[in-house]
């Protein structure tokens, strides 16, 4: 079985990211495919927030190496401050060091065929390209999302170094993946001379997670019972999801009286955000339309999206080249999806071809009023539209793997 070292900041213990699934995927599912993966990780001392419910799932005998790092923010500020070049490209840059001698040692002990490294923590790609430098092994650099992008990162000295990154990656990477059309396009458009190697590779969710949360929650129960109750799981950042128009609509129906208290709830799973939310809440008088709720176990939360009535997306126009990665859990999930976000994105693009329809813009109060109603009267007398399930058999997360070992295979080929 040929072998790939998988450079990845996001694997468990870490807590609080999405992002952690897709590494661990491709970890479990890369040996059906001829691939045994071999990761390097951060030392969990510079997760904010760290959890054992998923490091159960990293297949017993799987090659685990834990480099030195620090979180430049937390371990290496006085009063809060901090120079700024020891958190360029990011706060984790202190993983690069030990990171590339524990991967030379690792690639001389188990000798791998091929390097593969993800975003976002731009430290990362530093690393795999160091490691490519030295070895001379093909590299497979997975971005995910785009990196220097119109007013992101706002630092302008942090963007330059994002740009040298992410161009240093596409000329010497055998490929670059992205997780949507959009972003593959905008690197297509960016780097024309690299377009041969620019991948899509979506997101997806785990069969077999999914089937071990049913298994668990055998008999759907009411969240709320007599309310209708539409699930957020997931964090709601301030700008890229900011609910507030969400919360004026609310404010808006409940006044008119198109909504009452008992009717209709909105639950927050671990937002991050929560004072954020309950602000609003309190600012146009909905506190009793809002339930905001701690993080849970990854299977916990999926027996909850199981169990929603609704499920609730929400995806600022800032990011159409963005598809949040819970939406294919969601699609999995089979429940109706309400998704405020801009109609021309990728998030609505995939989700309408998903057959989730039920789509208003995030920055719109108006948008948000008119399909608001519409879509709970439709779970509340069972006419809601359900996603197309062969669109949702296309986005496991094992089918995403071999896409990926496909990948591994050409690269030995170049």
């Amino acid at each position: 079985m040929k072998r790939v070292l998988m450079i990845a900041y996001h694997f468990p213990p870490l807590a609080g990211s999405s992002g952690i699934q897709r590494t661990l995927r491709f970890v479990q599912h890369l040996p059906k495919f001829g691939w045994e993966p071999l990761v390097l990780s951060a030392d969990p001392r510079a997760y904010e927030r760290t959890s054992d419910d998923l490091l159960a799932d990293v297949p017993e005998g799987t090659v685990v190496r834990r480099a030195f790092a620090l979180d430049t923010a937390r371990h290496l500020s006085i009063a809060g401050r901090y120079v700024g070049a020891m958190a360029r490209p990011d706060r984790w840059v202190s993983w690069k060091y030990a990171a590339v001698r524990d991967g030379m040692r690792m690639i001389r002990e188990f000798k791998p065929q091929a390097i593969w490294s993800t975003y976002p923590i731009a430290t990362a790609h530093l690393i795999g390209a160091e490691l490519q430098r030295k070895s001379g092994l093909p590299w497979i650099a997975d971005f995910r999302d785009p990196m220097a992008q119109d007013g992101y990162p706002t630092d302008p000295l942090t963007w330059q170094r994002y740009k040298a990154i992410e161009a240093h990656t596409l000329h010497t990477a055998s490929f670059s993946t992205f997780t949507t059309p959009g972003a593959a396009r905008t690197y297509l458009s960016r780097y024309p001379v690299d377009s041969d190697r620019v991948r899509v590779l979506e997101n997806g969710y785990d069969e077999e997670t999914f089937a071990a949360a049913a298994s668990s929650n055998v008999e759907r129960k009411s969240l709320n019972p007599g309310a209708i109750t539409l699930l957020h799981s997931g964090i709601v950042y301030p700008a890229e999801r900011d609910p507030t128009q969400l919360f004026e609509a609310l404010g808006r129906l409940k006044a008119a009286g198109t909504i009452q208290a008992g009717t209709l709830v909105i639950r927050f799973r671990a937002s991050v955000h929560d004072d954020l939310l309950q602000s609003l809440a309190t600012r146009y008088a909905v506190t009793e339309f809002i339930d905001c709720q701690p993080p849970v176990p990854y299977r916990d939360a999926l027996a909850e999206m199981l169990a929603a009535d609704g499920l609730l997306v929400m995806q600022a126009a800032n990011c159409n080249e963005q598809i949040p990665a819970k939406i294919y859990e969601y699609l999995r999930a089979n429940r109706p999806i309400l998704t405020l976000t801009d109609p021309q994105g990728d998030t609505a693009t995939t989700l309408r071809a998903a057959g989730a329809t039920d789509i208003a813009r995030l920055d719109s109060a108006e948008d948000i009023c008119r399909i608001l109603p519409l879509f709970v009267n439709a779970i509340r007398e069972g006419m809601a539209v359900l996603p197309v399930r062969q669109a949702v058999a296309n986005a496991s997360r094992e089918g995403r793997t071999a896409e990926l070992a496909k990948l591994f295979d050409l690269a030995l080929m170049r």
